[in-house]
């Protein structure tokens, strides 16, 4: 049998240890195993270790289970067996050279290197270290797990725990609702009218008053049948001054008056009817506002009905916006307390995010809610004098509300587990405890409390990750008021 000497600390794994059966013609094999032996480390080791490399002439037999084989029945098959077995001799040569080579590979280049550097693969070799090197290195490693917590500590620091108190004061809530303005009067300038649109005396855009002549359409069949409707009640006219003279004279009856009579007033009111129909053709402003654009121009054709413009009325504006039900319970329980419209305070933000100069107030609010939204418009009005608000425009109407004497804590005092709100309390014993809290309101970074808190309570500002539930802390106490006002500073 071979033995070769390997790199020290150096196994071979038992999966690894093959045994190289080479048939012969005689079923004799030869099989190399490799032991763990230490590789020397000198030159003078060297050699009496390359002493023990030894070598069996005599193969040990493999029992194998027998295989039939076919006879050989000509002589060219005969002629193979020398073949097959210089083959298995060349084999036997080049395995002894291998593990020579491997062996003075370990001398020359030394044994870790000979790990890495070797051509010999070593993916089922495993490094055992030597007794005193393992007991080194286990003494390295119980180091090494105890000087761990050591090393966790110094990356996370504790911080400082700050404590504060709940503090009532007067708030003022401001809730912001996206809103649309409409003009109080927004109406369409039509024509009562067929006809040629003779004359339009105003440009878009403009600001007209009260009677002021819009458009003109040509009134020729209308003034022809007024005149007619005239020439009609003087006819009438004169047959009721002739009937009037005869009934003086007791020429005819009285009843011949009568009828000229009721002749004259149906003429007259002919006249009335057509001078009416003229009128139509004159189309003058209703009220003062301002005019939109025109959808007709001069000489058109236009029918009854038709649409010429639309004015406005821009000296009260409506603010129209939608309320959830809670915030009108809440709307109208403040406005019944005050007994007035104006217990709210309503502003109106423009898009280009500026509040507008004037106040505004609760005007109506409709008579039904939207079953698909749950909400309810509201409307607030609003003075133009300026005429800066235009009828389509959009905006956010802010209501402002004070909260006398709610208490108001940071939120930063505060966390959240499955949607409910906690805080840590500090007792008089300075053990902390987690006490669930009702949020009543929120404003920017800081919370109104409906219950859960009192003023005169401690709770954990700063630290709430360090802190458990029935520990004893240390903490800096920090005033309610110097906390509220530094808000906006940095926080853990």
């Amino acid at each position: 049998m071979l033995k070769l000497g390997i790199p020290p600390r150096i196994v071979f794994a038992r999966e690894s240890r093959g045994f190289l059966n080479l048939n012969s013609a005689g079923g004799r094999s030869l099989r190399a195993s490799a032991h763990p032996v230490l590789c020397p480390t000198s030159q003078a080791d060297h050699r009496s270790h390359l002493q023990h490399l030894t070598f069996d002439a005599q193969p040990k037999p493999v029992f194998r289970k027998p295989v039939s084989t076919p006879p050989i029945h000509d002589g060219a098959s005969r002629e193979r067996l020398p073949d097959m077995n210089k083959s298995n001799r060349s084999m036997h040569t080049k395995l002894f050279h291998l593990l020579l080579f491997a062996s003075f590979s370990c001398f020359l280049a030394g044994c870790g290197e000979w790990a890495q550097t070797s051509s010999v693969p070593l993916a089922n070799v495993v490094t055992a270290p030597s007794s005193d090197e393992g007991h080194a290195h286990a003494e390295h490693s119980d180091g090494h797990h105890e000087e761990q917590p050591h090393a966790s500590g110094e990356h996370h620091a504790q911080h400082k725990i700050v404590v504060t108190s709940p503090v009532a004061r007067d708030v003022t809530l401001t809730r912001q609702y996206v809103c649309q303005i409409h003009s109080r009067r927004h109406i369409e300038v039509c024509a009562l009218e067929g006809g040629y649109l003779k004359d339009i005396h105003v440009n878009e855009g403009q600001a007209v008053t009260k009677g002021q002549s819009l458009f003109h359409i040509l009134p020729t069949i209308y003034e022809a049948k007024l005149d007619a409707d005239r020439a009609e009640a003087q006819l009438a006219q004169v047959e009721f001054d002739n009937t009037q003279k005869l009934v003086q004279q007791n020429i005819v009856s009285t009843q011949e008056l009568k009828l000229a009579e009721a002749k004259l007033a149906k003429a007259v009111a002919n006249v009335k009817l057509a001078q009416a129909e003229v009128n139509f053709a004159n189309i003058k402003a209703p009220f003062d506002g301002i005019v939109d654009r025109l959808h007709e121009q001069e000489g058109s054709l236009v029918e009854e009905g038709a649409m010429l413009t639309t004015m406005s009325d821009n000296s009260l504006m409506w603010v129209y916006f939608n309320v959830p039900e809670s915030r009108y319970l809440e709307y109208q329980e403040a406005m019944n307390a005050g007994q007035n419209p104006d217990a709210l305070n309503v502003q109106l933000r423009l898009a280009n995010h500026k509040l507008f100069d004037q106040p505004g107030r609760i005007g109506a609010i409709e008579a039904d809610f939207d079953n698909e939204t749950g909400n309810i418009a509201f409307r607030a009005d609003f003075p133009n004098p300026t005429g800066l608000l235009r009828h389509g425009q959009t905006g956010t109407v802010l209501i402002n509300q004070i909260a006398k004497n709610a208490v108001v804590i940071p939120q930063r005092a505060t966390f959240e587990i499955l949607a409910k709100k906690y805080a840590f309390v500090l007792d008089a014993d300075n053990v902390v405890h987690q006490r669930e809290i009702v949020i009543q309101n929120e404003k920017d970074d800081i919370f109104l409390i409906a219950e859960g808190l009192q003023p005169d309570e401690k709770i954990v500002l700063e630290g709430i990750l360090q802190v458990r539930d029935g520990e004893t802390v240390e903490y800096e106490f920090q005033d309610p008021d110097t906390v509220l006002d530094n808000l906006k500073y940095h926080a853990e």
